[in-house]
């Protein structure tokens, strides 16, 4: 990690870490090759500066999603700072993140009606715009190996997505390809692992092993949910 290295630097940095020839997830490197990753490089996980950023860039990324007729999409918002050394420092910082920008959607936006928004549930997805994600953690301490980036990361991506390969038939594929690269690269299959509806993709997110008396921190506050064409 170079703090001197620009934004146009780290985004190819985290380009290059999705190209890696043995990089477990198949969808991601899709994604690449078909230019759908969009990246923003902000200050400070810490810090609460960027998050309307964040979000306008998250809002511009859902509209361009949903006027495509392209599959694999991903949206990844890299941390220039701080320095992560501690699962357990990127899991408070990655939840609080989370926190802020469903606060401020909840402004703004009702949830989406096609997930549930209880954290708890098994058809929990993260929210915004009225559009589901499925998130993804990175950062250099992860103990998962396929989830160590030197930048701390939060990854965006949209949870229809994986409904659409579903109904085409090819999710099931995928998900056996990616486990089974996940194995190779990292020695074990990820014990967080679920399917969507099994219990809640939350366990999933952050990269960390949980126990069972684990309890997600997230709260979400927004109101009754509607159809996000109606918005």
């Amino acid at each position: 990690m170079n703090y001197f290295d620009s934004d146009k630097e780290i985004k190819q940095q985290y380009l290059t870490y999705i190209d890696q020839k043995d990089f477990a997830c198949i969808a991601a490197k899709a994604a690449l090759g078909r230019k759908q990753i969009h990246c923003m490089v902000a200050d400070s996980m810490q810090c609460s500066k960027d998050d309307a950023a964040i979000l306008r860039f998250l809002y511009d990324f859902i509209e361009e999603y949903r006027h495509s007729s392209e599959q694999y999409h991903s949206a990844a918002v890299i941390f220039k700072h701080p320095i992560i050394h501690d699962e357990l420092v990127f899991e408070k910082l990655f939840w609080e993140k989370l926190q802020a920008l469903s606060n401020m959607d909840a402004l703004h936006y009702s949830y989406d009606r096609r997930v549930g928004n209880d954290p708890a549930s098994p058809d929990f997805s993260f929210s915004l715009k009225q559009e589901a994600f499925f998130i993804v953690g990175l950062h250099p301490a992860s103990s998962r190996a396929t989830r160590q980036f030197q930048y701390p990361t939060v990854v965006f991506n949209p949870h229809i997505q994986f409904e659409e390969l579903r109904d085409l038939g090819k999710y099931e594929a995928m998900k056996k390809t990616i486990r089974k690269r996940d194995k190779a690269y990292s020695g074990t299959v990820n014990p967080m692992l679920n399917d969507f509806g099994d219990v809640s993709e939350v366990y999933q997110y952050s990269g960390r092993q949980y126990g069972t008396g684990w309890k997600c921190p997230l709260n979400i506050k927004h109101a009754s949910v509607k159809d996000h064409t109606t918005a």
